[in-house]
């Protein structure tokens, strides 16, 4: 189609990423640990779903070395809602078993049930912000296997960096 209209077909960007934390405090530089505190990412094995755009690449271009990240898919996305959500309710963790607690705090919004918090996570939807703030950061297992190696690149064979799609498999592992 973009052919016969002489244009070129560029894909989409992705707009969502799912970003982990695979390394601990030691010997990091402040302007790293300030972006890892922006991310609530405070512990080792702990998640976050962000939106994507230039300030937040440039967050992760900072704090690369200490976190894994990548594109999940809808799957990954429910999975880890339905078996690791935890809401913030009034600054406490509290379990998202019922949807009552999500129509309390996210009802203003349209957001009423755990299908209406993965649709809004998932598309990144008018509400993202809102419903990516009430999720509290996923508190994720060591991966079955354990991890390649932390101090290296994804591309080098290594862990740290953008994983694109490879993401979803490692979320597995860890969920």
């Amino acid at each position: 189609m973009a052919k016969k209209a002489g244009n070129y077909y560029v894909p989409e960007q992705p707009k969502l990423a799912f970003v982990m934390r695979i390394r601990g405090i030691n010997q990091i530089c402040p302007q790293a640990r300030k972006v890892l505190q922006l991310l609530r990412l405070r512990q080792i094995n702990n998640g976050i779903f962000i939106k994507l755009n230039k300030a937040t690449l440039q967050m992760l271009r900072i704090a690369e070395p200490y976190i894994a990240w990548g594109e999940p898919n809808l799957k990954t996305v429910r999975e880890l809602i339905y078996k690791r959500g935890h809401g913030k309710v009034q600054k406490r963790r509290i379990p998202l078993s019922d949807n009552a607690v999500i129509e309390g705090v996210l009802g203003n919004k349209d957001i009423i049930c755990m299908e209406d918090l993965i649709h809004e996570i998932f598309t990144v939807g008018p509400n993202f912000k809102a419903a990516s703030n009430f999720l509290w950061p996923f508190k994720l297992s060591p991966p079955k296997g354990g991890w390649q190696k932390v101090t290296n690149h994804f591309i080098e064979g290594g862990d740290y960096g953008n994983r694109e799609d490879q993401i979803n498999a490692l979320i597995r592992k860890m969920n």
